[in-house]
């Protein structure tokens, strides 16, 4: 049994190439994955590892700058104390903040979030071991900085060059005075870092004389753990100390956890390309068993049993898979090796290191080949070991019976119904709940509208067979009467588009339905012209919201900054603003008081919050301030909720009397003529052509609230595309099959007049109604759950209404029509050459 799997497997190379094709997709999928988190893992434990290699305690600050009655770091006291501990060999004082340098353009180099300035801290040979100089020397001086190598590159800035750096403050310039390398994670990430001498980096950073962290090195012969005990009774309270070694691993698990997220995108994505791929090779499997109808029966006359008949069916799966893996593996190295590769297009380096090449991606390449390539096959194997020998060996191939065909609808209604119900009542019910009700119920309508879709398409395509035969004659009705001649048939391989455009559908509706809410609620919400902010989502200085209200053509400028205040008894978050101007750059919709209030030392509430607490106009409430200074605040107003504000608006005047340093994430200005070049131009200029203060429009404003959005669509789209491929393969392998299938009735259609043009219409015709067929259902059922899911987070989005994107629809179906002349080319020009007499006489 397993020569004549192995004969059969060798004698239909071409068909179950599409099967290979198709598992092969799916698992280089999981072991390009696997393959590429465990490269991005270990490069950067062993870079982790790496910073931490001469480290034998490790000390950090968790100070609030802003809390008076405790100090902002680690004094230069507890620093002498602690390098005069017994077995200590050296304690280097560390501080670091936000600093990036431009281009020569004046474009911030790096990604904002990983740009970072740090302190260079020498030994007593003159050396910071974390940096090594290829160029000059460290900043030991006020007035001079060092850069990374690539960033010094990419700038083109030379020793001896000055330099222009923006931290949050105004933008300062330094001499470089050394070029180094180093192996910090910011760095290697795509990010800058300067150096700077460490009285500047704790002036900008922190505060004169206080570091963030300490690193201890060890003497010859002194124990870790020893030293840790030593030091931790010097330390402040708002200070901890660890082991170099524990350090190291606690980032290690940080780093595993950070690439799950990604791994899980990924492998999602496969597990849909191979449930696809199941329906391939289900397909693939069930017709080349039909096809070898005789030779079964045969071996079942000579005594095979129908173990053996299954056995054999599920061996041949098992070669297949077995290619499939091994391919499927190789192809996922590339795809593994492309991704690191890709990385750099989205501004992420990966540090230097071999791909990981480990056992577990393996092991899940050939466990996920194998499994469900067998799967998918037990059963058509099953199904020929029932043919019955005598009947089959008449040619009277046993069909589906009428009781497997009810049985079949029932179970695919009654799941399709109560996946139907759950999706609603998920949607009804919202939240976290409702989502996960959602995809319980999204499985089994999915698994349910699989099931019923060759009993729904006879009416279906029987509905659009007039206009084929209308607009293609002869050629349209043979290609309906052969869509719906074998409804399995037809199921499976629409059933594989139906999949993928489910998904896409579903993303699409969603994604624009909540990317045009967002875009109406900031069009609504915000009046200003601009909106100005931090690169890497930092906080601005003071200086910069100061500059903006100097400057040419600013009619009314408010910050949005954050405060927390305890009022009531609950810490509450508030938006510090600038009364008077805040209506103007703001849609602030007051339901009750007035907002000029606020000018006067009272605070407005949000509507909900007013509600929840009981608050109105007139409502006297008890307050702390962060300082722990005590008052009363009064409730001028009320507003309704907005995106864009905390639930209490307050005069930043009143804030500013009770912190030290304001936390403003944006500022929203409004200027005299609108937006305009020349406008924006006086904004850049006032903040001193800081190229890390981005300074956006409208434009800009909708694109950083919506962008990402749209980035993700791409994203997904782009890994459904696996599961799409996967789908255009199941249709070119059922055509094909159906053709060797039709030879004798091709022959004959032949004989009598059908030229060899409209064979191949016939073929591309019922190609295109089987795409489009699948592509109907999984737009109908992808509108539905996108639908769904979108009533679960509509309250968090003000303005939500479900947008169907009927141009995106428009396309799909186009890409289905397109798919299906795509997989006809090659069955329908086989099916043109077939010699009309020789497919008479075949059997």
């Amino acid at each position: 049994m397993f020569r004549t799997a192995l004969r059969n497997v060798l004698a239909h190379k071409a068909r179950l190439l599409m099967t290979v094709l198709a598992v092969m997709l799916g698992v280089a999928f999981v072991s390009g994955t696997l393959v590429f988190t465990d490269t991005l893992d270990q490069a950067f434990t062993k870079q982790s590892a790496k910073s931490y290699d001469d480290v034998a305690v490790a000390v950090s600050s968790h100070a609030d700058p802003d809390d008076p009655k405790q100090e902002p770091g680690i004094s230069r006291a507890t620093l002498d104390r602690i390098a005069g501990v017994d077995g200590v060999a050296t304690a280097t004082g560390r501080v670091e903040g936000f600093a990036g340098v431009p281009d020569e353009a004046g474009k911030l180099i790096g990604v904002g979030w990983s740009n970072k300035g740090a302190n260079f801290a020498p030994g007593k040979d003159g050396k910071d071991p974390r940096y090594d100089f290829v160029e000059g020397g460290g900043p030991v001086s006020g007035g001079r900085i060092a850069l990374d190598r690539e960033t010094a590159a990419e700038g083109g800035y030379e020793v001896g060059d000055t330099v222009r750096v923006a931290t949050n403050g105004p933008v300062e310039e330094y001499r470089l005075q050394g070029v180094f390398t180093t192996d910090d994670g910011g760095v290697s990430a795509g990010g800058s870092l300067v150096l700077f001498d460490t009285q500047t980096a704790q002036r900008l950073f922190l505060k004169p004389g206080y570091f963030a962290d300490v690193t201890v090195t060890a003497a010859p012969g002194a124990d870790d753990a020893k030293l840790l005990g030593a030091i931790e009774p010097l330390l402040p309270e708002h200070a901890e100390a660890q082991t170099g070694k524990v350090l190291a691993e606690q980032q290690a698990k940080e780093i595993e956890a950070g690439l799950s997220a990604f791994n899980q995108i990924f492998l999602g994505a496969a597990g849909i390309a191979l449930f696809v791929g199941v329906f391939l090779i289900a397909n693939t499997f069930t017709m080349l068993v039909a096809q070898r109808t005789k030779e079964v029966a045969l071996m079942r006359a000579v005594g095979a049993s129908r173990k053996q008949i299954t056995r054999s069916v599920l061996a041949e799966a098992a070669i297949v898979g077995l290619v499939a893996s091994a391919a499927g593996y190789l192809l996922g190295i590339g795809l593994a090796a492309g991704l690191r590769s890709g990385m750099a297009s989205f501004d992420l380096k990966v540090p230097d290191g071999p791909l990981v090449l480990g056992v577990t991606p393996v092991l899940s390449a050939l466990g996920v080949g194998l499994v469900v390539t067998m799967l998918a096959a037990w059963l058509p194997g099953r199904r020929a070991a029932k043919i019955p020998p005598v009947a089959a060996m008449n040619s009277l191939h046993a069909a589906p019976t009428q009781k497997s065909l009810v049985v079949r609808n029932s179970i695919g209604g009654g799941l399709a119904l109560i996946g139907g119900g759950l999706i609603v009542y998920g949607a009804l019910e919202g939240g976290e709940t409702g989502r996960f009700l959602i995809a319980g119920g999204a499985f089994l309508a999915l698994i349910g509208v699989i099931m019923l879709i060759p009993l729904l398409s006879r009416p279906l395509i029987a509905a659009v067979r007039p206009l084929m035969v209308g607009v293609f004659g002869i050629s349209g009705k043979l290609a309906g009467q052969n869509a719906v001649r074998n409804p399995r048939r037809t199921g499976a391989t629409a059933s594989a588009l139906a999949i993928g455009l489910t998904l896409v559908t579903g993303l699409s509706v969603l994604g624009v339905t909540v990317g045009q809410s967002i875009d109406r609620m900031t069009t609504d919400q915000i009046k200003a012209d601009y909106m100005v902010r931090m690169a890497g989502g930092g906080f601005l200085d003071q200086s910069a919201l100061t500059a903006l209200e100097k400057a040419p053509g600013v009619t009314a400028v408010s910050p949005q900054q954050a405060a927390y205040l305890e009022i009531g008894g609950e810490f509450t978050s508030a938006s510090a603003v600038t009364p008077g101007d805040v209506e103007q750059v703001l849609n602030v919709e007051r339901t009750a008081g007035s907002l000029d209030s606020l000018g006067r030392g009272q605070i407005a509430v949000a509507e909900k919050t007013a509600k929840s607490r009981g608050w109105k106009v007139g409502s006297t409430l008890p307050v702390t301030y962060n300082d722990e200074k005590k008052g009363t605040l009064t409730v001028g107003a009320v507003y309704r909720d907005s995106e864009f504000l905390s639930p209490v608006l307050i005069d930043r005047k009143v804030v500013a009397l009770h912190e030290t340093k304001p936390y403003i994430p944006s500022i929203f200005i409004t200027m005299d003529g609108g937006g305009s070049a020349a406008n924006e131009k006086a904004l850049v200029d006032a903040l001193g052509n800081n190229p890390a203060i981005t300074v956006m429009d409208h434009q800009d404003i909708r694109d950083e609230f919506g962008g990402m959005i749209n980035m993700m669509l791409n994203i997904m789209y782009g890994l459904l595309a696996m599961a799409l491929i996967i789908a255009v393969l199941g249709v070119v392998n059922t055509l094909a099959m159906s053709v060797f299938e039709r030879q004798q009735e091709i022959g004959m259609l032949r004989a009598i007049g059908l030229d060899r043009r409209r064979v191949k219409r016939m073929v591309r015709l019922e190609a295109v109604v089987i795409s489009l067929y699948g592509a109907v259902v999984g737009i109908a059922l992808g509108s539905f759950l996108g639908w769904a899911i979108g009533e679960t987070v509509k309250n968090s989005l003000p303005g939500y209404a479900l947008v169907l994107p009927w141009d995106r629809i428009g396309i799909f179906l186009l890409l289905a029509g397109l798919v299906g002349v795509l997989a006809a080319m090659w069955p329908a020009r086989s099916a043109a050459k077939l010699n009309m007499l020789n497919a008479i006489k075949a059997e």
